[in-house]
């Protein structure tokens, strides 16, 4: 069937149902489910929203066409009214959604997946290292980056404030990285 011959029999059936046509109306909704169902997956695909979204869009949307039937103009096209209708409740779906952005675990696996370095420090070298580090600094690495004490517990250990304990663990971090760059051949 032509677009716009499945339209016009949709329109004809939509204004037996607002005359009290159950059937026509039960008619109406069977045959445009489809056509909303694709509207909607593409408006999902448009605005990235996951595809379980379809179907509650859908479903948003029947109940928008029966609450509304009434207001549709029968002298103007039902495809238009009813694409508007698909992309106002899409749109509020994102607006309920927020900014999220979904992205399947399945799609990201293998940048999640982490390899084991090739070959690691031993203790000997490590500690060779750390003894490049002045005192408070080399006990700040040592014990946050190697012992897993929070900043917190260390700030309260050197009774120093968090964010210089943070500044300390950065630069000599950043020392040792620096370190072990020149040592490598």
């Amino acid at each position: 069937m032509h677009n716009s011959m499945r339209e016009e029999e949709w329109a004809a059936w939509l204004r037996q149902s607002i005359a009290g046509d159950a059937p026509a109306y039960r008619r109406f909704l069977q045959a445009v489910i489809p056509y909303l169902r694709g509207t909607a997956r593409r408006y999902c695909e448009r605005f990235g929203a996951p595809p379980a979204e379809i179907e509650d869009v859908v479903q948003e949307v029947l109940l928008a066409i029966h609450l509304k039937r009434g207001t549709w103009d029968s002298s103007r096209p039902l495809g238009p009214w009813l694409s508007a209708i698909v992309r106002n409740k899409m749109i509020d779906t994102m607006r309920r959604r927020g900014r999220q952005v979904m992205v399947p675990i399945e799609d990201v696996i293998e940048v999640l997946e982490a390899e084991e370095p090739a070959s690691g420090l031993s203790q000997h070298e490590a500690e060779k290292m750390l003894a490049h580090l002045k005192p408070p600094q080399r006990d700040i690495v040592e014990a946050i980056s190697l012992g897993g004490v929070s900043i917190r517990e260390m700030a309260g250990r050197l009774s120093m404030t968090e964010v210089a304990v943070r500044v300390a663990l950065h630069r000599g971090l950043k020392k040792l990285a620096a370190l072990y760059r020149s040592e490598k051949p």
